[in-house]
């Protein structure tokens, strides 16, 4: 059963680390959420490590520069690990078996500034002359449709996608939500293609984090019962959902109860070991 908390200093002296997701718990990509600073700095003020563990198509240097850049340039985090950053270095490390992508980017140039230090890897401008698809990123406000031929034609050719978002859909502003590449990712995969998901909730990346903090004793906080708690589940971290990120429509009206236990049938996920508002 899930314990409703106020506040995470309620329970996080129970653990060695706290790990947050991003967008939905951090920041909604424009602002950060009204006590998140206040929460990550009273951690660094107590001495308790803190991580980021994101569904970003970048690297980890970039996703740290815009987590302060947004309004966290006081605090620090100990680690900052995305999906983007994971596919690199099996890349770097030769254990990605193509080296000729066609991709698909939030923002012209993404794919390139991404790949910077990789050796041999290039980018067609064609799918019809890549070994493989590179989905990390799309355009916020856009659909599934501009991509529709493009992936059909990769699934005619074969190709295997490389997801570095699995993420459907991701929080912004105002209490919207956009599109995200996790979605095409599992489309392909339903139409019969393959692909390679990085980040959460596929354990690798949970246990990329877990040995750069050097415990198993981690409590990881999001807002996606989907990627964030299914995937701490599936390391053995307990978890805090957040209600006012990807399920804020959910949580606004009826019981909090509930609303969390036809979300978790909803994704046949179990209930969180704690739930919370917002991150204070």
């Amino acid at each position: 059963m899930t314990d409703f908390i106020e506040c995470l200093e309620d329970v996080a002296p129970q653990y060695d680390a706290i790990v947050f997701d991003q967008w939905g718990v951090l920041h909604n990509g424009t602002e950060p959420y009204l006590g998140a600073p206040k929460a990550i700095a009273a951690l660094n003020q107590a001495g308790q490590p803190a991580a980021v563990l994101s569904n970003s198509g970048k690297r980890a240097q970039p996703n740290e520069a815009r987590i302060k850049s947004i309004g966290f340039s006081k605090v620090w985090f100990d680690h900052v690990m995305t999906s983007g950053e994971a596919l690199w270095r099996d890349i770097q490390s030769s254990q990605v078996p193509h080296s000729t992508f066609f991709a698909i980017e939030r923002e012209s140039g993404d794919a390139v500034a991404w790949a910077e230090g990789l050796q041999g890897l290039v980018f067609t401008p064609s799918v019809n002359t890549a070994e493989a698809v590179l989905l990390m990123g799309l355009p916020d406000g856009s659909s599934a449709a501009p991509w529709k031929q493009t992936l059909e034609t990769a699934l005619e050719n074969k190709l295997t996608v490389y997801c570095s978002n699995p993420d459907r859909i991701s929080p912004r502003g105002g209490g919207k939500t956009v599109i995200s590449p996790g979605a095409l990712a599992h489309d392909y995969q339903d139409a019969g293609g393959t692909v390679v998901f990085y980040g959460k909730p596929h354990a690798p990346v949970f246990k990329s984090l877990e040995a750069a903090l050097g415990t198993s004793k981690i409590l990881m906080v999001g807002d996606s019962l989907e990627h964030d708690i299914a995937g701490a589940y599936n390391v053995g971290w307990d978890n805090v959902l957040v209600q006012n990120g990807l399920y804020a429509d959910r949580f606004a009206s009826g019981d909090r109860v509930q609303s969390l236990s036809e979300l978790c049938a909803s994704y046949a996920v179990p209930p969180p070991t704690f739930s919370m508002k917002e991150l204070s």
